[in-house]
């Protein structure tokens, strides 16, 4: 969902080039998160598990990263914040299960 939300939220960004470079990092990253969880519910063993994990938090606190650069108009600043709150609740999400791991 994070994923889809993030795809929605790219198509209305203004075109500039540096939103268009970015905005391709803030896709990957939050693409990544959602593909890095399904990798883990198959995971080989609890290494693997745990390292998929580690990796979904990382690509979180990417997306988030992404967002604060992009250059939003007054109408979009709203769903940016929205997004960087589901960021970090996925990150928190993902260290609350690595410490049960651990």
């Amino acid at each position: 969902m994070f994923a889809e939300l993030s795809r929605a939220f790219v198509k209305r960004l203004p075109r500039t080039i540096s939103n268009i470079k970015d905005a391709r990092q803030f896709i990957r990253a939050s693409g990544s998160v959602g593909a890095n969880y399904i990798e883990a519910n198959e995971a080989i063993g609890k290494k693997d598990f745990v390292m998929k994990i580690k990796i979904c938090r990382r690509e979180a606190k990417e997306s988030r990263y992404w967002l604060r650069l992009l250059d939003v108009d007054g109408q979009l600043e709203e769903e940016r914040q929205q997004l960087s709150s589901e960021a970090t609740e996925l990150m928190n999400i993902f260290g609350a299960i690595l410490r049960k791991c651990e």
